[in-house]
């Protein structure tokens, strides 16, 4: 069991946090973190304490490979030797379970149905359990990652855990080469991403305003939430909620998808509480910038030709057993 808030507000640690607020005990560890420290009157540990109010969550705060981070290109080592990425969903289009979980809008997918990732740095084959939306309150502000210092209105996670290795994700997040986290950075432009505009339509989000509430829904390509053409940038992370175990391989796409005003103005309209307790946005659902360290950024695009146009198999999503076309460099 880890340390109490209440037992750190007696020991003076969080006093003026305690002061301001009642802390309320949560039922389980689960309800014991949020990226906002106060909900409705009620104490709920943010960031910089998730490491402090459960033991287990302690690389929260004493990780050494923690996300998210600023990727700075100039450190980036180009390798050219990383496959394109490639999904597989069986061929079949896909279905699963929009939520509002309080902190994320979630999709899930039919735990039926096998979508799995593999390439790029992957040694095994991951199957896709979560996608999670990351946005902020302003346009241009909102997702987890930077790319040399820019920030994006959203950010798209996909969250995949090692199936060759291990039976499930909470298995998955605990070992070594557990998870995979795809991040898709998302801006307001025109020409929304289709994968986006079918989750965020009016008649779907609106049946998700408050937490807990869920919504099925059927159809789906995944392939279109990628870019028609990208790059990516690979480093050994953490997954960025607690318990921030350090078994992440992140993989950053390095192109932009786009969403409307209307799109980022309906997840701001979505309550991160119940119907019964005050209206709180969901929005800025975003942990801190943790430091790189001495960790290595890896990417297929090489920084020293910045410019130069992704042509080419290595440059595209690889879905199914299609084969892509061949690479120019």
């Amino acid at each position: 069991m880890g340390t109490s808030l209440g037992g750190l507000c007696l020991l003076g640690v969080l006093t003026a946090t305690c002061m301001a607020v009642q802390f309320v005990p949560a039922k389980t560890y689960e309800d014991w973190w949020a990226y906002k420290e106060t909900l409705h009157g009620s104490f709920v540990p943010g960031p910089p304490f998730w490491g402090l109010v459960n033991s287990a969550w302690s690389l929260c705060a004493i990780g050494k490979r923690q996300s998210p981070v600023d990727v700075n290109t100039s450190q980036m080592v180009f390798d050219p030797f990383l496959p394109p990425l490639r999904l597989s969903t069986g061929g079949k289009k896909i279905s699963g379970t929009m939520y509002n979980t309080g902190r994320h809008v979630s999709f899930r997918p039919d735990p039926l149905q096998l979508v799995n990732v593999s390439g790029g740095p992957l040694l095994y084959s991951h199957r896709l359990q979560e996608l999670r939306l990351h946005f902020g309150s302003e346009d241009g502000f909102g997702s987890e990652h930077r790319i040399d210092g820019e920030t994006f209105s959203a950010e798209v996670q996909l969250i995949h855990y090692n199936q060759e290795l291990y039976p499930n994700i909470s298995e998955a997040s605990r070992n070594p080469n557990g998870l995979a986290v795809i991040s898709i950075f998302a801006d307001i432009g025109p020409s929304p991403n289709p994968f986006l505009t079918r989750l965020l339509n009016r008649e779907t989000i609106t049946r998700i305003s408050y937490k807990n509430d869920a919504y099925l829904l059927h159809d789906l390509s995944l392939e279109d939430l990628y870019p028609e053409t990208f790059g990516f940038i690979t480093y050994q992370g953490s997954m960025s909620t607690p318990p921030c175990y350090e078994t992440a391989t992140w993989i950053l796409i390095d192109r932009p998808i786009n969403m409307t005003s209307v799109q980022i103005h309906s997840l701001r309209l979505l309550s991160q509480n119940l119907p019964s307790q005050i209206f709180r946005s969901m929005s800025d659902n975003s942990r801190p910038l943790q430091p790189l360290l001495h960790r290595s950024l890896r990417g297929n695009r090489d920084p020293r030709r910045p410019t130069r146009r992704c042509k080419g198999g290595n440059y595209r999503l690889h879905v199914d057993g299609t084969r892509p076309p061949k690479t120019v460099m």
